[in-house]
């Protein structure tokens, strides 16, 4: 079964010059224009991507992206645009995309972050049906994308926060390098700024911490990396 792209696209040249590209490494690429558009067709389509333009006719993409990822855990959802300021990365990543790229872009650095993503979606569906991580209280289900944190609260979580979550969780009690997490979460060689990385810790604290403020399980070692502390 072929892997399927919805590419959401508004510029005419730029999507088909990113279809035929995409084509040519044996992906089946469904073009959509405009942000309802890419509602329709995610709906109506079964997907193993999504590469989202910001700045779309009807709705902008992030408006498209907080749809997508209510509907779907598990859809990988790339950011590609020309909107390159912290701000716009940092919500975006907020609403559940798992990258974000910019445009001018180098095509051969897309196709590397494509497959990165393919291969972490690959690697979470594997895990089994009783694949529970279980701590103070918590509760996270590596198969199903949901967790259960402070005061019972249940939420959806991201493919990346999911990925990192299983990197920290398996490295409990040792400092994770921001190396290690950018080559087995991010996936590719790009490094995130400190920022990127910092915003999922911060996230994790509020969904599992019983003071975010005071950290006993989400850990930040200045210069070096994160580390998971679980004692219970």
């Amino acid at each position: 079964m072929s892997t399927r792209i919805l590419l959401v696209e508004d510029e005419p040249s730029l999507a088909e010059s990113l279809r035929i590209s995409l084509q040519l490494e044996g992906y089946e690429v469904i073009l959509a224009h405009s942000g309802s558009e890419a509602i329709r067709q995610a709906r109506e389509q079964r997907l193993d991507l999504v590469i989202l333009d910001v700045m779309l006719p009807e709705l902008d993409g992030f408006a498209v992206c907080s749809a997508l990822r209510t509907a779907s855990a598990r859809l990988p959802i790339l950011f590609l645009t020309v909107r390159n300021s912290s701000s716009d990365k940092t919500r975006g990543f907020r609403l559940g995309a798992d990258d974000y790229l910019t445009k001018p872009f180098d095509l051969d650095e897309l196709l590397l972050r494509i497959r990165a993503l393919l291969r972490r979606t690959q690697g979470l569906a594997r895990a089994s049906a009783t694949d529970v991580f279980r701590f103070g209280g918590n509760e996270i289900n590596f198969s199903s994308f949901t967790a259960r944190g402070v005061g019972g609260k249940e939420f959806r979580l991201t493919q990346r926060e999911a990925a990192l979550l299983r990197l920290l969780v398996d490295r409990r009690n040792e400092v994770v390098s921001r190396k290690e997490i950018l080559e087995t979460v991010w996936g590719y060689d790009v490094m995130p700024t400190t920022r990127t990385i910092d915003n999922f810790i911060v996230a994790f604290r509020k969904y599992f911490e019983p003071d975010p403020r005071k950290p006993r399980y989400f850990q930040s070692i200045r210069g070096v990396g994160y580390r998971f502390v679980m004692n219970d």
